[in-house]
């Protein structure tokens, strides 16, 4: 028994990549570092934070019987929600210390994010087979990928809808190509663990009441497999000799770490060297966007 508890322990904290990590890297190997070998803190926005909290609710809405997802259901989970929330992580608190945004008031915006989800779909016409479905397969390769996917759909005829909820305002050009790098993700994910390319992969865009769907195809998950793969490479290079590179653009304006980066005059934390546990673990907050 206790040779199986071992295994098990050992097989969870496998290095693996989720999708957020691999964009890190991506946009930056040193922003990487910073979140999954330093795991440096790093304080959530208002926005964030409502994601998570949205996202929460929607998944407590399909475990309610169909006949019981309306409007006014999803709006009764929002308050006991942000409840629990709080009581596990009491920080969140500051948020509302100064006068911007009261309390009132960001509950009131999750409450339209919740109302524009209800204006693109009707909940009680779906069936899910998961909510938050935590997936996991590995390459020919041997690179292990992870991931959360908000709700996966499957027809009696065996297709295969992946959705992602969204909270921010549908993209421009940069957005969009990290939202389709997540699905494809995923669509890569099912496809290894299935054997079934999704026939659709659909991004809901709640602020904006607009859903982007793409389909996939077997070469193009193919090309994205070497895609991932390469990217692993990299990090592993990275892992061995601690040289995570800085990649300076505007999206350092958004970028908690500064005061670490050599682009900006700071000085990164001594290398630990590569972490155990995980280090391509996503929370519910690399998840809300």
């Amino acid at each position: 028994m206790t040779e199986a508890v071992t295994e098990e322990v050992t097989a969870r904290r496998r290095p693996a990549l989720s999708p957020s990590r691999a964009s890190d890297f991506k946009q930056c190997p040193l922003l990487y570092r910073f979140r999954a070998v330093d795991r440096l803190p790093e304080t959530p926005g208002l926005a964030q934070v409502r994601g998570t909290v949205v996202h929460a609710v929607l998944e407590q809405l399909y475990a309610l019987p169909a006949a019981e997802r309306v409007p006014e259901a999803a709006h009764r989970l929002l308050a006991p929600t942000w409840a629990r929330l709080i009581e596990e992580n009491p920080d969140l608190a500051e948020l509302f210390t100064d006068d911007e945004v009261s309390l009132d008031d960001w509950l009131q915006s999750a409450d339209g994010l919740i109302d524009g989800y209800f204006e693109l779909e009707d909940p009680r016409h779906l069936e899910p087979e998961a909510c938050e479905l935590l997936v996991e397969a590995e390459l020919s390769s041997g690179v292990l990928l992870r991931g959360y996917i908000d709700r996966l759909d499957v027809a009696p005829t065996g297709e295969i809808r992946v959705v992602d909820y969204k909270t921010g305002a549908a993209p421009r050009e940069i957005g969009e190509a990290k939202a389709l790098f997540q699905m494809k993700f995923y669509a890569l994910v099912l496809w290894k663990l299935r054997g079934v390319v999704p026939r659709r992969l659909q991004l809901m865009y709640l602020a904006d009441r607009q859903s982007l769907a793409y389909q996939p195809d077997e070469p193009e998950l193919a090309r994205f497999e070497r895609t991932l793969d390469a990217i692993w490479q990299a990090v592993m290079r990275a892992a061995k000799s601690g040289d995570f590179r800085p990649n300076k653009s505007r999206l350092c304006d958004y970028c908690d770490h500064k005061a670490f980066c050599p682009e900006f005059g700071g000085t990164p934390p001594e290398y630990p060297g590569w972490p155990e546990p995980d280090p391509g673990i996503e929370t519910p907050l690399d998840r809300a966007d």
